[in-house]
């Protein structure tokens, strides 16, 4: 078998990023090595040729996450120019949502590796990444009333309890309340 060229090499490394990217958003980083390869159409063995170690593929698959919801948020506040309260609100909307509850792997990175970043507790670029992500997050909810961090706590909340308890009538309970209470501090 040929070689590939750098161009299908680059190809092959987006797709195993993106891919990693949502696994492990869905169903957090100890995902194998194997399985992830597999989910991304190659071989296992195709892995060392893209990266150093599973550690540098969650570095990298986490930035991707977080730069997934930076464009989100970028593109949520170009589409409400200059009415800041009306984005935060579609913004609220759309995070605690049932379709967002529903959907982990494209969902919001914050939610889905805050237990995978406790249990790392070191220095790892990923939970760097994670770090300052959390903080542009909770920049971006503060308003004149109430700052980012507690409506981010809210909004983090409500959504993984919703996940947790998804199919029972508590999970739409649970969106609905937050929802409701971070719209009267508006």
């Amino acid at each position: 078998m040929g070689r590939v060229s750098q161009a299908q090499a680059q190809e092959n490394r987006r797709r195993v990023v993106e891919t990693a990217s949502r696994l492990f958003r869905e169903q957090g980083t100890h995902v194998s090595v194997a399985d992830l390869m597999k989910a991304a159409g190659m071989t296992h063995g195709g892995f060392y040729k893209q990266f150093a170690s599973k550690e540098a593929l969650i570095d990298e698959a986490t930035a991707h996450a977080f730069g997934e919801l930076a464009r989100h948020h970028k593109d949520g506040l170009d589409q409400y120019a200059g009415q800041r309260d009306a984005a935060q609100r579609a913004l609220i909307d759309t995070y605690l949502s049932a379709e967002h509850r529903d959907s982990a792997a494209d969902g919001c990175p914050v939610a889905a590796l805050a237990t995978d970043m406790a249990r790392d507790g070191g220095e790892s670029e990923a939970r760097r990444v994670y770090i300052q992500g959390v903080g542009d997050f909770a920049d971006l909810l503060g308003t004149k009333d109430q700052d980012g961090i507690t409506r981010l706590c809210t909004m983090l909340g409500a959504l993984v309890l919703s996940r947790a308890t998804k199919g029972s009538p508590l999970s739409e309970e649970i969106l609905t309340a937050a929802r409701e209470a971070l719209k009267a501090t508006d």
